[in-house]
């Protein structure tokens, strides 16, 4: 079911699935994607979750807002949590999803139960090709995954949920194994087939999901 909700300021548009009444999770897309980026796992994990696939602020059907520090589209997520009635929820973030999903955890440890990191640039600085997109998400998005705020990795150390940190391996373009180092007793697996770990291998990806969280 698409559903919208007015949270933080904004409207946000978000697919539900499965139990309301079971253990909430919460998946995160990549960048100038949407909800659907998840579309293979979205009934898998409904089998037992109560899926929430939310379209990111500038993506989707959400809305395209002045701002995107990348904070707010955490806080975002928090807001849309609250306006459902979940105090808690598995975060499962893909590249900029996985930035919006370790902000939140970091800013809000009460509210992740457990954090999978798919391939996420770690809040280090970035050397890399200037964009050929600029649309205002993607030019403030950028700026802050090149050039973080130094205190995001000095915040990482406030993570509290057990985490998984997915990395693509030396052809994704992204540096996501810091994490590993920066969260702690975070768990480090490297599936080298570049930075669409779900869409590239996901039967690989499935697995080290899995076995997770179980």
């Amino acid at each position: 079911m698409i559903r919208t909700a007015h949270v933080n300021g904004i409207d946000l548009s978000f697919r539900e699935e499965g139990d309301p009444a079971a253990p909430a999770l919460v998946l995160l897309h990549g960048r100038t994607a949407d909800h659907n980026h998840w579309n293979l796992f979205t009934r898998r994990f409904a089998a037992r979750f109560h899926v929430i696939a939310p379209d990111l602020r500038g993506h989707g059907a959400s809305a395209r807002p002045a701002h995107y520090a990348l904070p707010d589209m955490a806080e975002d997520i928090v807001a849309l949590l609250g306006a459902l009635g979940v105090e808690q929820a598995v975060l499962i973030g893909h590249s900029l999803g996985g930035v919006v999903a370790y902000h939140l955890a970091m800013n809000h440890p009460e509210r992740v139960s457990l954090l999978v990191l798919e391939d996420p640039p770690a809040p280090v600085p970035h050397a890399r090709p200037p964009l050929q997109d600029d649309t205002p998400m993607m030019v403030e998005t950028e700026r802050q995954i090149v050039d973080p705020d130094p205190a995001w990795a000095e915040g990482l150390k406030r993570v509290t949920a057990p985490t998984l940190v997915l990395a693509g391996g030396p052809s994704s373009h992204v540096i996501a194994e810091p994490l590993a180092d920066l969260i702690p007793g975070a768990k480090l697996v490297t599936i080298p087939v570049g930075h669409l770990i779900h869409g590239d291998a996901p039967e690989e990806f499935w697995a080290a999901v899995q076995e997770f969280l179980e």
